[in-house]
């Protein structure tokens, strides 16, 4: 673990998590106030059982007659059952105040936060690991539940019931009051000297289950090829090595509370002797009545609910700044990719589109330096090349996944950097390589590049990607739930659906990053067919290894590492020495690079 990661910034995290409270702070204040009159209602019943002692002691002794002492109790009968009637209303309100406060808490917070992040650059998404994000999310809205019942039921009652039991005890017995005093303050600042040893193997645990999880993340998601190559044994025992690692962090963690638990104890254990040493010696000397004796005892057995509380709360405390530090510290990142202040919205109109001397380094690794290109409207231009020549990385320039280091990228002679990303990138439309789909249906898949397209619209576009022909066999035809990825769907039924979405997105610029490697040969044929139409009044950017399904683009440009080295068409190009002719001759003798 690195230093970093090793401390908690405290303050940062509280001041978030209150940023977040600020906007019920009238709500929490209500909560407040109902929660000491809820401890101060047990005060009540204490001095009550009091006067029931001490007015018995006085009927014993002859000192109050059997009629007045009846009268005497029956008051006390009323005022008990009308104060348990109340403090169970208070607390029926608070606890529903309580969870209306959470809930909107938590609702802020996880739409905040997965707003950032689903903002965060394409970069952002690529460097960290899924299950990751997905459990310091869901542990970040689970804390701050936990933080707010800190606050409301472990901090509040302790303070109330402090505060309601030394004054009370004040007026019967100085030394008692500070007797209790001094055992609340040593029992608070033990637990909270443990629990901030503690707090470090906190971390560490959440960062061992966190590794934990996205290792079980992985593993769910690429299952085909642990099953595949017969991979389980070494799958397993790869998850009992980490699983070990999670259970010894557990365990550090755990072991503190041993040390809590015995500390506790003998904190406790001295201020109840001493509880009973002084009061005792008061009560044999005649100086404090036999119901003031039993109040002091009763009154300090008020305090172990809240004492035992509040030593769970702090433990929630540093267990919900752990995890706000593994969410909040994303509220830190800033998007690499940002919108200019006066940046518009991009509305393509000819889908004329040019790479102009643009440069750009990934990593530190050169991939263009001075690169030109450019495509005229309605033009279908082919990139081909090997892998690694930078034909994606061209794509996903155009999408402003990246910033150029130098150079700039024009729609329609303007910059796209004068736009906001987002319209930029719904002003396109793409078939990618990885097509990869929501656990929805395949109708929904599809509407997803454009959720105001009308029913028939969708099934034209299923019928135009030769989708129809297959999901007329599916039980629940297009209302078909693909599952986790398309996971339910062939590798070529999936490509299908995605060329549904291109031409429903109906785009003037159009990208088909490898739009048929994953289909048959008849296929293919018939989507190009369709592809071919789509194309039509359109600016097309393809990316294709197969040569004979770019063989009708207006221009083929050749791409070597992050340079064009051949431009041309098929027909002039395969009549020139180079790298096409080579490729070319390689496909048409029957081997596919």
């Amino acid at each position: 673990m690195s230093k970093k990661r090793k401390n908690i910034d405290f303050n940062y995290n509280l001041r978030v998590y209150l940023d977040f409270l600020k906007k019920y702070k009238w709500m929490l204040i209500f909560v407040l106030i109902i929660v000491f009159l809820v401890e101060f209602s047990y005060i009540i019943n204490n001095y009550l059982f009091k006067v029931v002692i001490d007015d018995g002691t006085k009927f014993v002794n002859k000192n109050l007659d059997h009629n007045e002492y009846v009268k005497i109790l029956i008051i006390l009968v009323i005022i008990y059952f009308l104060n348990l009637a109340i403090r169970n209303f208070l607390k029926f309100i608070r606890m529903h105040l309580l969870n209306i406060l959470e809930m909107r808490v938590i609702l802020d917070l996880k739409r905040k936060f997965f707003n950032h992040i689903t903002h965060l650059s394409y970069g952002f998404h690529t460097t960290h690991k899924t299950g990751s994000l997905i459990s310091r999310l869901v542990r970040g809205g689970n804390a701050t539940e936990r933080m707010t019942d800190v606050i409301v039921l472990n901090i509040a009652p302790l303070i109330s019931q402090s505060i309601v039991v030394i004054s009370s005890l004040l007026f019967f017995d100085l030394t008692s009051s500070f007797i209790v005093a001094i055992t609340i303050l040593l029992f608070v600042v033990y637990s909270i000297f443990i629990q901030n040893k503690q707090k470090l193997y906190n971390l560490i645990r959440n960062e061992k289950e966190d590794n934990e999880k996205a290792y079980i993340s992985n593993v769910m998601t690429n299952i085909d090829s642990i099953k595949y190559f017969g991979k389980e044994k070494y799958i397993k025992n790869r998850f009992k090595r980490i699983s070990y690692i999670t259970g010894k962090a557990l365990l550090k963690f755990w072991n503190y509370f041993v040390w809590l638990d015995l500390g506790q104890s003998i904190i406790l254990g001295i201020g109840i002797f001493f509880l009973v040493y002084f009061p005792m010696l008061k009560f044999l000397n005649g100086n404090l009545e036999i119901g003031s004796l039993v109040f002091i005892y009763t009154v300090f057995g008020n305090l172990f609910g809240p004492l035992h509380g509040f030593v769970g709360g702090i433990r929630n405390y540093y267990s919900s700044m752990g995890d706000f530090q593994d969410l909040f510290q994303y509220g830190k990142v800033e998007n690499e990719i940002k919108d200019k202040p006066d940046a518009k919205k991009l509305k393509i109109k000819n889908g004329e589109v040019e790479f102009k001397d643009i440069s750009f380094n990934y990593n530190k690794r050169k991939i263009f330096d001075g690169f030109n290109l450019k495509i005229n409207k309605n033009q279908k231009v082919a990139l081909i090349g090997h892998s690694g020549a930078g034909k994606s990385t061209l794509v996903k320039l155009l999408y402003h996944f990246y910033n150029l280091d130098k150079g700039e990228i024009l729609i329609d002679s303007k910059n796209i950097n004068e736009f906001k990303q987002e319209s930029l990138r719904s002003e396109l439309s793409i078939v990618p390589q990885e097509c990869v789909l929501f656990d929805d249906t395949i109708y929904n898949n599809i509407a997803f590049s454009n959720p105001n397209a009308n029913k028939k619209d969708i099934i034209n576009a299923i019928k135009f990607a030769q989708l129809d022909k297959i999901i007329k066999e599916f039980p629940d035809k297009e209302n078909t739930i693909v599952g986790e990825r398309g996971v339910r769907l062939s590798v070529g039924e999936k490509q299908r659906v995605s060329i549904a979405r291109a031409i429903l997105a109906n785009k003037k610029i159009l990208v088909l990053d490898e739009a048929t490697s994953s289909l048959d040969s008849e296929t293919e044929h018939n989507i190009q067919v369709a592809l071919k139409k789509l194309m039509k009044d359109r600016t097309s950017l393809i990316i294709a290894h197969r040569l004979s399904t770019i063989m009708n683009a207006d221009k083929i440009v050749v791409m070597k590492n992050g340079k064009i080295v051949q431009t041309g068409n098929h027909k002039e190009l395969i009549k020139l020495p180079g790298v096409y002719k080579k490729l070319w001759n390689l496909q048409k003798g029957g081997y596919i690079k």
